[in-house]
């Protein structure tokens, strides 16, 4: 494995900046996870450090050596795409073992096999080997895609919403799976998603996209905790954060535009009157939907709570975020 370091990477499409001065350290055997909206740089910062996309300015190290001029075979990175990109053809085997057999592999022919049962196995797919891709569920051809790229042993995994086109069940099994293979293999994965679901639960190290600007990077929890904008603010969290105007509370700072809370920063049994306009009752938790005014709220509350529709609740913020007029955090 590898620590990659981008310094001043910029990328341009016509007038469109896509990727803006980002600088960035990924650690060996880290797992990243960049998060942000369709449009903000995702796809294109991968495709950067694969190679397949020239960079306008700025440069990509690996281990401290310069790559920019280097082929993406010669980079010596796997990439996982959104889609399978199986071939429907071949066996599973044979789709594991394809990137074996090109000129750039070190991987010996005697070697192939144990490769790849070693991969299968760790995927937990060695009961497939025989099958052809087109008799696989959408799970099971995932798993090959990752296994494609696990076989070759790189540097770096790059990972492109591989998860996004399976079911929320599959999702779930597939984000446990990822997580344990990286931890298992001690390998550098960077991965790129909009679901903060997939963020909090699997990196490492989270960094945000803006228009093509890394706008924050650190482990999940300072980010989730300490977001520096309202844009990160709003990037993370279920239920979406609560962003209301900090006129209407008392004691905010004088500079303060918004202020923030999250549905766990809502102290309840004191304060500002409310209406409860819904109750979603989830098991372990349940939200109250609330009416502020003319601004709808949402907190969680005890699972056995006997609160009804249509009962008032007084509310009061619980170390709330506040923010400036251009969304930055006070």
């Amino acid at each position: 494995m590898a620590e990659i370091k981008l310094v001043k990477l910029t990328k341009k499409f016509g007038a469109n900046i896509a990727i803006s001065d980002i600088d960035l350290i990924i650690q060996n055997s880290s797992f990243v996870v960049l998060l942000g909206p369709t449009g903000a740089g995702k796809t294109t910062l991968l495709r950067l450090i694969s190679g397949l996309d020239k960079q306008d300015s700025g440069y990509i190290f690996t281990d401290g050596r310069e790559c920019s001029a280097l082929t993406p075979a010669e980079r010596n990175i796997a990439m996982v795409f959104q889609q399978y990109s199986l071939y429907p053809h071949m066996s599973v085997r044979e789709n594991l073992e394809f990137p074996l057999k090109s000129p750039m592999s070190q991987v010996k022919e005697s070697e192939r096999a144990e490769c790849v049962d070693r991969i299968a196995e760790t995927l937990r797919i060695q009961h497939k080997l025989s099958s052809r891709a087109t008799e696989l569920s959408g799970g099971e051809m995932q798993r090959v895609a990752i296994g494609r790229a696990l076989v070759r042993n790189p540097n770096l995994y790059l990972m492109d919403e591989p998860l996004s086109s399976l079911d929320a069940k599959l999702r779930s099994e597939l984000r446990i799976e990822l997580t344990r293979i990286q931890k298992d293999l001690g390998s550098t994965f960077l991965y790129v998603t909009h679901d903060q679901v997939e963020a909090m639960t699997m990196a490492t190290h989270i960094g945000v996209l803006e228009k093509g600007e890394l706008v924050q990077f650190g482990p999940p929890r300072e980010v989730y905790d300490n977001p520096n904008s309202l844009y990160v603010a709003a990037r993370l969290g279920q239920p979406r954060i609560n962003v209301l105007p900090a006129s209407l509370f008392e004691n905010s700072p004088k500079k303060a535009k918004t202020i923030a809370m999250r549905p766990e920063q809502i102290s309840q049994g004191a304060g500002l009157d409310t209406v409860i306009t819904r109750i979603e009752r989830l098991g372990d938790q349940t939200r109250l939907y609330l009416l502020f005014g003319e601004h709808n709220l949402v907190t969680v509350t005890d699972p056995h709570t006997n609160f009804k529709q249509g009962d008032m609740l007084s509310i009061q913020p619980k170390d709330p975020f506040f923010f400036d007029a251009n969304g930055m955090r006070l």
